[in-house]
């Protein structure tokens, strides 16, 4: 199942699910008209869909506004050097444990809208990421139960401000400059994909050339590891993100480095989820 947010013709949030080439607006068929509301039903959310289809209303998929699959999530919770060879090019050591960081729904936008190059830098660099969509919560998940904690999977582009980032040893600043990272298009429930979303290419194209190309697999740590690890200090919650890390291949390790600007397009690609894609301006 494939369900998107979107803004409906009085203006207002809506959740639609994909039927092919159409979108049935499920809280015009009396479900919650945003997926944090859905989760928030727990299981019997995601199964009332199917029946609320027959009586949906439909439109096409073309000409959407999109919206965050997520409108308001409780906790954003970002994975840094989560790849080998991304940990390797950022000359940071293998972590051993999940470095954890919050990004705040200000900080990212909706597949189709402008990512916003900041005044305050040039350092704006890219990330193509998963992540995994809690649908039920709880402390202390073991990791062989976690994917069970797991709704679904979205794509999220963790653009990043890298001086500001790097100037201390905490990295929040520059992570969670308004408007510089992406959330969408699509959430792909976990039955639709591999258990934890394994082994699922994981792309970033700018301007049409691909600068990252990897696979989930390689993640150091797991969507499962990570729920447990994350769960062992906070009460995960349905509808909470874990943005599960960026393989190598990022601007600022390039040579020279590659930042992006007014004009650009900037592509995440994950087999089986979609592609998020935004065009990007300077602030102004």
């Amino acid at each position: 199942m494939r369900l998107i947010a979107f803004v409906n013709e009085q203006g207002r949030p809506a959740l639609g699910a994909c039927v092919g080439e159409e979108l049935a607006d499920l809280g015009a068929a009396g479900l919650p008209d945003t997926l944090d509301g859905l989760l928030r039903l727990g299981p019997a959310g995601l199964a009332a869909v199917p029946a609320a289809l027959q009586k949906a209303p439909r439109r096409p998929l073309a000409g959407l506004t999109y919206l965050p699959p997520l409108l308001q999530p409780a906790k954003a919770l970002a994975i840094g050097l989560n790849y080998q060879d991304h940990a390797a090019e950022s000359r940071f050591e293998l972590p051993k444990h999940p470095v954890v960081f919050p990004r705040y729904p200000s900080s990212w936008v909706a597949h189709g809208q402008p990512l916003v190059r900041p005044k305050a830098s040039v350092q704006f660099d890219y990330e193509a990421e998963l992540v995994a969509v809690i649908g039920r919560g709880g402390r202390h998940i073991p990791r062989e139960q976690a994917l069970a904690h797991v709704a679904g999977y979205s794509m999220f582009n963790d653009g990043s401000i890298r001086d500001h980032q790097l100037r201390t040893p905490q990295w929040l600043l520059g992570k969670n400059f308004d408007a510089t990272g992406a959330f969408g298009p699509v959430f792909v429930t976990a039955d639709e994909l591999p258990p934890g979303a394994a082994g699922l290419q994981i792309q970033c194209r700018l301007n049409g050339q691909t600068l990252q190309n990897a696979n989930t697999r390689d993640m150091i740590f797991d969507v499962a590891s990570l729920v447990a690890a994350c769960s062992e200090a906070m009460t995960l919650q349905p509808g909470d993100m874990l943005i599960t890390g960026t393989p190598a291949g990022v601007g600022m390790a390039r040579t020279p480095p590659v930042w992006m600007k007014a004009g650009d397009v900037c592509e995440v690609e994950v087999e089986g989820i979609g592609v998020l894609r935004n065009p990007v301006v300077d602030e102004g």
